[in-house]
């Protein structure tokens, strides 16, 4: 088989290959970084809630005592469940020596034409709650100007979580974390099947494929186009 590429073409199809073939092993490498954090979920201790705030390791499964806000509540919005749209329940807990923490407490539907907020049912008993502390997230690039939150307007609904604005409009200092309360729990809502993360590492090995297979699509149109134009050229040669 005669095999005659075109240098320009060569080049650019070797700058692609090599493109797509960077991305897929940049790919690999957040399946391992996805592995060691669904490792780390899966094998996190149980910590009562105070040396668990001290010792700082995010998943910790704690165990709390205290109670919650009755009547002051953040509704993080943008949260599908069962494709429907809602918020996540977030409401200050107040442990036992004085400190507070925010409690995911799960999902409640928005009405379709958002003209109301749900109806967060609350009290204040001392109670025990377990879940699992984890970093608050910034929830990726922000459009848009910041929310506003005012002091005496609650339950209030938010777009991203910022726990410096929740704590100064609350008038409290809060925890830096966030406690995923346990899906056991009656006195949380809907959808509490926490995830180490959105995406596991399977879906990074998809990706993986898809780039490392468009690669190699990659160098077959090259070889391809090479021996066409092998042909082409032995039929009219330069000069003719």
């Amino acid at each position: 088989m005669i095999f005659r590429p075109s240098i320009k073409l060569s080049l650019a199809l070797a700058l692609l290959a090599f493109v797509f073939l960077r991305l897929g092993f940049w790919q690999l490498e957040r399946k391992a970084e996805k592995t060691r954090l669904f490792e780390q979920f899966d094998n996190a201790p149980t910590r009562q809630i105070g040396p668990a705030l001290l010792q700082g390791r995010r998943f910790t499964r704690v165990e709390a005592y205290g109670h919650y806000d009755p009547a002051r509540h953040v509704l993080l919005d943008n949260k599908i469940f069962n494709g429907r749209a809602g918020v996540h329940v977030l409401t200050p807990f107040m442990l036992q020596d004085g400190r507070q923490i925010l409690v995911n407490r799960g999902w409640l539907p928005l009405p379709p034409d958002r003209r109301s907020l749900p109806q967060v049912h609350s009290d204040d008993e001392l109670r025990i709650i377990r879940g699992r502390l984890n970093t608050p997230s910034t929830g990726g690039p922000r459009i848009g100007d910041a929310d506003t939150l005012v002091r005496d307007n609650w339950p209030q609904l938010v777009t991203y979580l910022d726990l410096d604005s929740v704590a100064e409009v609350l008038d409290v200092p809060l925890e830096p974390w966030l406690l995923q309360l346990d899906p056991q729990d009656d006195s949380g809502f809907e959808d509490r099947q926490w995830r180490a993360a959105f995406m596991g590492p399977e879906i990074h090995s998809a990706y993986a494929f898809q780039w490392f297979s468009i690669a190699a699509a990659t160098l077959i149109i090259w070889i391809t186009l090479g021996v066409r134009r092998a042909q082409l050229l032995s039929k009219n040669p330069p000069g003719n």
